[in-house]
């Protein structure tokens, strides 16, 4: 017999008392009342506190649980009164001393018998409350009734009240709701179809909270979290950000669900929390409606680990039950992605959990290159215990891209330990969406446009939700479709709404410039520079648009001002050539550049000839000729190779200019014939052929005229096709 035999005796008369009442306390009761292990006692008497309070949060205090610590909202029922203090007390003793079962240590089992004596006494006042409220809401009902049911003797008279009242009301307020309608018409809320707008399936995933005292499990209650997100990618008829988007509110103790859904442009809201006790796991899930702040449908979910299957089921049942809580479409084939096992080992599975942690360790502080050591690692760990596990491989695809992108740029090897990656993944799983991301950005790099986006497309259609993708597959339109590149942005900016979003609206601000579209694009650059308030990169975004309008020396004005805030902060040097009178500012700054490259351990492709042009200025020939020669040797290793560079024609630029300076017009006139075939040229190619003085001892020249002629009338063209696109879209 245990030490508690008589409180859990007790307990048992209430278990018995609320069968088919109180579901989800009666499940966690019967668990308590039949353990005899301590540990066990108190995580149940622990689980008893939580559906309580977390109960007691919504009918009292009007809001849901969230991922607020218990004791926040015990103290909060404290101060509004109402909870009566002694079982205040009750839920505190309760709370303190239960948090053992969840962290076994050496304690005296003694102390379970109070935490069930305190939990007796909170269900049984519990059990008082919850009875009196019913028959509260029974007796209301009933006195509305009666009001509603005028007597026999005074109904004519009730009703000729009320039609005379109706009718002063109706004529003081007729003009209002007039008016009211035609600004709902006007604004287009209202009219033309169903007379209220069902609310768009987008949905936020937040960071689950970690109820466990070990540290090591965050990184599976993360994995939980981070897969439930990618299920719920998968399917078509939901928008879902990833986790770049929301990793931000980990912490959050401020911002309500209101603000979090606007910042993310979502209509609902998922908050979990969880914990992992030995090889059991339990978590309780939550789908909120953002703009009342409305519970919706919440979940527990327990689940001894036996098998990794276990872990997976949940996740698939969580995405499942929200997907069909919102009546989404679910697809055979989306079904199959979700329910997919992707590996058999549960080692593997935990490797690779922590392995994707330290990615985004990597990410949110800095690059830092520690995490990204430790990924790796993790990665190899995990295809130890399964060699078929396809995520591992594209974990390590990614480690690869980053640490060796440089050193192999002019390798006939470059990147492919990424694309041999990619293929093993999708050799073992060819449903694997990321895989398919990865062999996107491997084609592009390469200088093999289409296909890339035949890969990036096939991401998309597995996961509709991949804003890597989308940004991916407009970066690949940059330079030959505008329509296409503006539209895949905008889209990626829909469905990364963290970090990255600036980037993003700083890449779509930059498309609209190109394609000549000014006001649209110094938007963008204020929305990017509103979110994240970096000024240094707001200033470069604007110098780089007045170079491209031709307004030089505005723009060395903005880059003087941003190196003001920042004087590491390198840029182009282009300005510096085109504006006269600025020669020992842009020798100045090429030795600095000079200086970046070395440390950084990158290369700028197409500033080794503006750095040579800087130097010959100030009378430097000798120097000025060695960079002139480096800008020949990368852009024909770059043509050679077939990289991005050399297929969007920006090598053939580089070299033609060189050329020209140097006074090789057949050398200059040949590459200028290779651009001449271009479909497209953005604004800043324009400006440029222009005003680059490497071209001055030909740009009178009737040939070098006739392909201006020709790069402006492309550009117009496709300024004017990207005005009628936005028109039809209502956007201009």
């Amino acid at each position: 017999m245990t030490l508690w035999a008589t409180e859990i005796k007790e307990l048992e008369l209430l278990y018995t008392s609320i069968k088919g009442r109180f579901p989800e306390l009666e499940k966690d009761l019967e668990h308590l009342i039949k353990t005899d292990d301590e540990n066990v006692a108190l995580l149940y008497s622990r689980r008893c506190l939580e559906i309580i309070v977390t109960d007691l949060c919504e009918s009292d205090l009007k809001r849901p649980r969230k991922t607020e610590p218990l004791k926040g909202i015990i103290d909060k029922l404290h101060r509004e009164e109402k909870v009566p203090a002694h079982i205040i007390t009750s839920m505190d003793h309760l709370n303190s001393l239960s948090t053992y079962g969840t962290h076994p240590k050496e304690f005296d089992p003694e102390q379970v018998k109070p935490v069930l004596f305190n939990l007796t006494t909170i269900i049984k006042w519990y059990l008082k409350y919850k009875d009196a409220q019913i028959v509260s809401k029974q007796t209301a009902g009933e006195v509305k009734d009666e009001i509603k049911a005028p007597t026999s003797s005074d109904s004519t008279e009730h009703i000729q009240k009320s039609k005379k009242r109706l009718i002063f009301l109706l004529s003081g307020t007729l003009l209002v709701v007039a008016i009211v309608i035609i600004a709902l018409f006007v604004f287009n809320i209202i009219g033309g179809g169903k007379q209220t707008k069902e609310l768009e399936k987008s949905i936020a995933v937040l960071p689950f909270l970690d109820d466990s005292q070990e540290k090591e499990n965050t990184s599976f209650i993360n994995g939980i979290m981070d897969e439930v997100l990618i299920n719920l990618q998968t399917i078509k008829d939901l928008r879902v950000p990833g986790r770049t988007s929301v990793e931000q509110y980990r912490n959050n103790v401020t911002k309500s669900i209101p603000e979090i859904a606007r910042e993310l442009g979502v209509n609902y809201i998922v908050e979990g929390s969880g914990q992992k006790y030995g090889n059991t796991f339990r978590f309780r899930v939550q789908l909120i409606e953002a703009a009342k702040d409305r519970h919706l449908w919440g979940e527990s979910y327990e689940q001894e680990i036996q098998d990794v299957k276990d872990i997976f089921n949940v996740q698939n049942q969580i995405a499942q039950a929200i997907a069909n809580e919102l009546k989404t479409i679910i697809t055979p084939e989306e079904k199959q992605l979700i329910e997919k096992t992707p590996t058999t080992s549960l080692t593997a599975y935990d490797f690779f959990q922590r392995g994707r942690e330290e990615n985004w360790k990597y990410i949110s502080d800095n690059n830092n290159k520690g995490a990204l050591e430790k990924a790796e690692d993790l990665y190899h760990e995990a295809l130890k215990y399964d060699s078929t596990f396809a995520q591992a491989y594209t974990g390590l695809a990614w480690v690869f891209w980053i640490k060796h992108y440089w050193e192999t740029f002019f390798t006939e090897e470059f990147l492919d330990s990424v694309m041999i990656l990619c293929d093993i993944a999708i050799s073992y799983d060819d449903q694997l969406s990321e895989a398919y991301t990865f062999r996107g950005a491997y084609y592009g790099a390469i200088g093999k446009r289409e296909q890339a986006i035949k890969e990036l497309d096939k991401a998309i259609q597995l996961n509709p939700n991949d804003w890597m993708a989308y940004w991916q597959r407009a970066s690949s339109n940059y330079n030959y479709d505008q329509v296409k590149s503006i539209d895949n942005y905008q889209k990626a900016a829909t469905l990364d709404r963290g970090e990255q979003l600036p980037m993003i609206l700083r890449n779509l601000g930059d498309a609209y410039l190109q394609a000549g579209f000014i006001e649209k694009a110094k938007y963008y650059f204020q929305e990017a520079f509103a979110l994240d308030g970096n000024k240094v990169t707001y200033l470069g975004n604007l110098a780089g648009l007045e170079s491209d309008i031709g307004n030089f020396e505005e723009s060395l004005k903005l880059i003087k001002q941003m190196r003001e805030i920042d004087s590491t902060r390198m840029g182009d040097l282009y300005e510096y050539g085109i504006a006269p009178g600025h020669e020992e500012e842009a020798y100045f700054y090429a030795k600095k550049l000079v200086e970046y490259y070395k440390k950084s351990g990158t290369m700028n492709l197409g500033q080794q000839h503006r750095i040579g042009y800087a130097y010959y200025q100030v009378g430097k020939t000798q120097e000025a000729e060695y960079y002139f020669k480096q800008q020949i040797k990368y852009c024909e290793e770059s043509i050679k190779l077939g990289r991005q560079y050399a297929q969007n024609k920006w090598a053939q630029y580089d070299l033609a200019g060189v050329y020209a300076f140097l006074g090789d017009k057949e050398k200059a006139y040949q590459y200028l014939d290779e651009i001449n075939k271009k479909n497209f040229y953005p604004l800043w190619w324009v400006t440029l052929f222009k005003h680059d003085p490497l071209f001055d001892s030909i740009r009178d020249e009737e040939r070098f005229q006739k392909i201006l002629q020709n790069v402006e009338s492309k550009y117009q063209a496709e300024h004017e096709r990207v005005g009628k696109w936005l028109e039809e879209q209502g956007m201009l």
